[in-house]
């Protein structure tokens, strides 16, 4: 019999790369992934806290769940929001039909919970305080020929409004001849960009060797895309700079999150960097790598946020001219210290957040339409017929035709024509 098993993701790169670490799990007990929730045997659910919207919508999606999985189909549901032991607990009895849940620092077990669950079928909700192993369980990959692969868990910072520190642990860095052993193993596999994950890869540190010796040490000779995130600005030196610059590997892409463009909410967020600090970063990356495509997330409606405090976040967002940017709305979190400050009305959060959103769009528009008559170099990531799609060194999304291209190829391509922040090309 094939027995198929179906996974849903919410939230960051980190799960994404975590639900392909499931995913190994069970095809190596012999499932095959499919598409629908009724046609699934094991259904996950593999969960995020960071916004109340992701755990309504897990909450939602359950409810649908229900009705439409079919009879003896294991549900599980684990992740960072099932990290937090009361969660998890008031999970398991609001929904009783959950089978499993787990944290994010037992997931690696998730196959010895599913065969004790088929073999007594009892209830399982088991949550790990601490990290005691990583998962050696083989990975079936998503994301094309783009690999993701962690460097380090966790996180030391404790923003205020930030929840990850409590459902990751403290920075756990893993040791440099692993990360180096699995790069090499992943260009021999054939894949073209590698992303290196962690809450702040710029905190990497194993036995004396740095982030910047780690990327030094992959620029390797091989002809492949390295990226990373997420880059914390306290901590970007003009060494990565450096390095980003010179890197025959490196992407000319930068995420590097601001949050706030006002000194007084990025005290209040516990940053521990000024507006001018950050400006200064980028201007000094921007001499060196002045192709460099910048991303950011902006969040607003943190709590005791002014008008004149939003105005200067979106001053900045105007002052950086970013490729692209993630926009949020401060979202409450139980046991942060931001769920204790005062908070703002909805209405003047959705009411800036659409200010910022309309900025952003012009901004992206505009830096879509100075690409035009540049070449680029595309990584190739899909195909439908004659039509490519990939990105550039600097994460600029291009589509063109390439009769004669694969998937994974890289290319060099005219910008032809823009449309909003949608650039075309041509082969050249």
């Amino acid at each position: 019999m094939n027995y198929a098993y179906h996974i849903q993701t919410y939230g960051c790169q980190m799960n994404v790369h975590e639900s392909e670490k499931l995913a190994g799990i069970l095809q190596s007990r012999g499932y095959t992934a499919c598409d629908r929730v009724e046609d699934a045997d094991i259904i996950i659910l593999n969960t995020c806290c960071v916004r109340e919207t992701a755990e309504s919508k897990v909450y939602g999606h359950l409810g649908r769940i229900k009705s439409q999985k079919r009879a003896g189909a294991v549900l599980a549901v684990c992740g960072c929001m099932t990290q937090r032991r009361d969660v998890a607990e008031s999970l398991a009895k609001r929904c009783p039909f959950v089978d499993i849940v787990l944290g994010t620092f037992n997931q690696c077990r998730f196959g010895e919970y599913l065969d004790e669950f088929l073999h007594t079928g009892a209830k399982i909700v088991e949550v790990w305080d601490s990290a005691r192993e990583e998962c050696a369980a083989p990975i079936a990959r998503t994301s094309g020929v783009n690999a993701w692969l962690n460097i380090m868990y966790g996180c030391n910072n404790f923003c205020t409004y930030c929840i990850v520190p409590y459902v990751r642990g403290r920075e756990r860095c893993r040791p440099l001849d692993d990360v180096l052993a699995d790069v090499d193993g992943l260009l021999k596999s054939g894949y073209k960009q590698i992303t290196l994950l962690g809450q702040n890869v710029n905190s990497y540190e194993h036995k004396g060797k740095n982030f910047i010796d780690l990327l030094k040490l992959l620029d390797n000779g091989e002809k492949y895309r390295l990226k990373f995130m997420t880059s914390h600005p306290k901590d970007f030196s003009t060494e990565l700079a450096e390095q980003i610059s010179s890197s025959a590997v490196l992407s000319k892409s930068l995420h590097i999150p601001v949050q706030s463009g006002s000194n007084r909410i990025l005290k209040e967020m516990n940053r521990r960097y000024t507006r001018e600090e950050y400006l200064a970063k980028i201007a000094g990356l921007r001499a060196l790598v002045p192709e460099i495509g910048l991303s950011s997330d902006m969040m607003v409606g943190f709590p005791t946020e002014t008008e004149d405090d939003f105005l200067q976040t979106l001053d900045l967002a105007q002052t950086v001219r970013y490729n692209n940017l993630f926009m949020f709305i401060y979202s409450r979190r139980s046991g942060t210290p931001a769920d204790k400050m005062p908070q703002l009305d909805y209405k003047t959060k959705q009411a800036r957040i659409d200010r910022l959103i309309k900025a952003q769009f012009e901004i992206s528009k505009r830096i879509a339409a100075e690409h035009v008559g540049r070449t680029a170099t595309v990584l190739v990531s899909e195909k439908d017929g004659d039509k490519c799609f990939g990105k550039a060194e600097d994460d600029s999304a291009i589509t063109f035709d390439g009769a004669n291209v694969a998937v994974g190829d890289f290319v060099r391509v005219k910008i032809t024509s823009a449309k909003n922040a949608n650039l075309k090309g041509e082969v050249v």
